[in-house]
């Protein structure tokens, strides 16, 4: 599911269950990491970097043990941007090389109604009559529990950016039902990107009877002396020939 709201240049793995796979492993310092937990919280930790090693291969990276900061956001390797998320039923991870994408979050929620008073902690006023439009127009996705997941997105696009939290009170969300879009306009001042501030965050979203998925991805932005070189480019110039690796 993520793999389809995300672009193609992003390396995408998923699962819908904890069975690994042969060559699947927990590294040494992972295994102390969560050496506590629950078996439950074992079994979602374990899987998802099962995941995020196959997606890195895919990139060209060794494996490698992929530990928690502070936050709980993972550690990627120098040079990767990514994420991972898991809710009953599903577990996935996304990474993507840092020259091609700033920033790259997903999240995935069960395709239910929030739990009682969530809604009141996590909706702004502006958003709450958005909800019950979308609610009439398409009664088989719960909207409240989207706009969770897409806050989630937002969020996890966000701290790497800053290394700051983001409440949910900071993010307008604005979900487009029928493209399988959403933006988020950040309420307070957003990070810089190639000098630029970025102020919305544009997402993507899919269902299932069973499932929610959301994603944001930023694309890197464009070195400045490259956006300089192609203004002064004329008709005449040979352009630049791509290179493949």
């Amino acid at each position: 599911m993520i793999e389809l709201i995300l672009p193609a240049t992003v390396a995408t793995e998923a699962a819908y269950d904890d069975r690994p796979r042969p060559g699947d492993r927990l590294l040494s310092s992972e295994r102390e990491v969560i050496a506590r937990a629950v078996e439950s919280r074992q079994r979602e930790f374990t899987t998802v970097r099962h995941l995020a090693r196959r997606a890195l291969r895919r990139l060209g990276h060794p494996d490698r043990a992929i530990l928690p900061n502070r936050r709980g956001a993972p550690q990627w390797p120098p040079g990767i941007v990514g994420s991972m998320t898991h809710c009953a039923g599903y577990r996935a991870a996304a990474v993507s090389p840092a020259e091609l994408s700033a920033a790259v979050s997903i999240d995935a929620e069960p395709n239910g109604p929030l739990p009682a008073g969530v809604l009141d902690a996590i909706a702004l006023p502006s958003e709450r009559p958005h909800l019950v439009a979308l609610t009439a127009h398409r009664p088989d996705v719960h909207w409240d529990r989207l706009l969770f997941s897409a806050k989630e997105s937002v969020f996890k696009a966000w701290y790497p950016l800053t290394q700051r939290e983001l409440d949910f009170s900071e993010a307008e969300i604005v979900i487009d039902p029928t493209q399988g879009a959403f933006t988020a306009r950040l309420l307070v001042p957003g990070p810089l990107l190639g000098g630029r501030r970025v102020t919305v965050f544009p997402g993507r979203w899919h269902s299932t009877p069973a499932l929610l998925t959301t994603a944001v991805h930023l694309p890197a932005p464009t070195p400045r002396r490259d956006r300089e070189h192609r203004t002064h480019l004329t008709v005449n110039s040979p352009l630049p020939r791509p290179t493949f690796g």
